[in-house]
């Protein structure tokens, strides 16, 4: 297995980028090839001696602030656009970006194509909860969306959950304003009805309160609300991080406390920091591609990464496409230009 790694997206490119893949090659024995300026990673590399990774040169970087379209279309040779080629050559099975989201995304989708059957491709973003951690589709790639595309996300997040979360039977839940299926605008409703006739371990509507409870193991929305709680959540976890800090800060006393807790607020640190789960899958396109957070650093590579490996490794494309075009889903198969 290799992985392709844009080595020039993020924020912190390509000293974190080399990094991460550094020790995930070196600790999780994954074949990594970093694509982008080579003298740019070589340079990296020099501070890694012993690193066993390959170079793919790519003599373009699209920038956080482009237009991805725009960016995608002049700059060939950038290094996102290298590396999905890599993966429709054959020549890596996956590939792990920080950069530009809109460019990811729409290169994985050019590049590597849809699924047949789905209609838009959607980001898994995943979230801390009582019960562990589920998923939430969309993380912000479609803000407007039909019944069928929260059918087939709801499909692809069950297929992800069960083949790489290993959670036997997950169950569905829509994000709504309040749990009856009468609550909710007239896309919830509806996705409601279809999703309650589905053979889908459906538990219904989900509020808000509810999504931090672990109340669904995998979370249905369109991607404006989805964008919305990820940031939201984002938000709360730092603002919570740099309150305790100044309170903690004030008496010496709170100090010595903190020595005490520092094992439990360490475990509790890293369930709310997006590092843990390195990025979020784009499914529903015709190969692993894996979405970094911009201030993704060498953690959050390595474990987007191993997600990468887990994603390839447990035929996640697979599942998806033999689901999708079951006969139990054949809504799901709709001319999609018949809506």
């Amino acid at each position: 297995m290799r992985i392709a790694v844009d080595a020039m997206g993020g924020d912190f490119a390509p000293v974190e980028i080399v990094k991460g893949a550094v020790e995930a090659a070196e600790k999780d024995g994954i074949d990594i090839v970093l694509v982008g300026d080579r003298d740019q990673i070589k340079a990296e590399l020099a501070k890694h001696p012993a690193a066993a990774v390959e170079i793919m040169h790519a003599s373009e970087i699209v920038q956080m602030d482009e237009h991805p379209a725009n960016a995608i279309r002049r700059k060939p040779d950038s290094s996102i656009v290298v590396a999905a080629g890599m993966v429709v050559s054959g020549e890596a099975d996956a590939i792990v970006s920080a950069g530009n989201t809109g460019a990811a995304m729409a290169v994985a989708t050019l590049k590597l194509g849809r699924i047949p059957g789905i209609a838009r491709p959607a980001i898994a973003s995943f979230l801390p909860t009582n019960k562990g951690k589920a998923v939430l589709l969309d993380g912000g790639a479609n803000v407007d969306c039909s019944v069928d595309n929260l059918l087939q996300f709801a499909v692809m997040g069950r297929e992800y959950a069960e083949r790489v979360l290993k959670l036997n039977n997950p169950r569905i839940g829509l994000l709504s304003i309040g749990e009856e299926p009468s609550k909710g605008n007239e896309l919830t409703k509806a996705a409601h009805a279809q999703l309650a006739q589905s053979d889908l371990h459906f538990v219904g509507n989900i509020d808000g309160k509810d999504v931090f409870r672990g109340a669904a193991d995998v979370i249905i929305c369109d991607g404006f609300a989805g964008n919305l709680v990820l940031k939201i959540a984002e938000a709360i976890a730092e603002f919570l991080q740099s309150n305790l800090k100044e309170e903690i800060n004030k008496n010496p006393v709170y100090k010595l406390g903190v020595l005490i807790l520092s094992p439990a607020l360490k475990r509790a640190k890293n369930r709310l920091d997006y590092a843990e789960y390195g990025g979020a899958p784009l499914l529903g396109v015709n190969g692993v591609c894996i979405i970094s957070h911009g201030r993704s650093d060498a953690r959050a590579i390595r474990n987007a990464i191993k997600a990468a490996a887990s994603a390839v490794e447990n035929n996640v494309v697979k599942f998806i496409s033999t689901t999708v075009q079951q006969d139990e889903f054949a809504i799901l198969n709709r001319d999609p230009s018949a809506k």
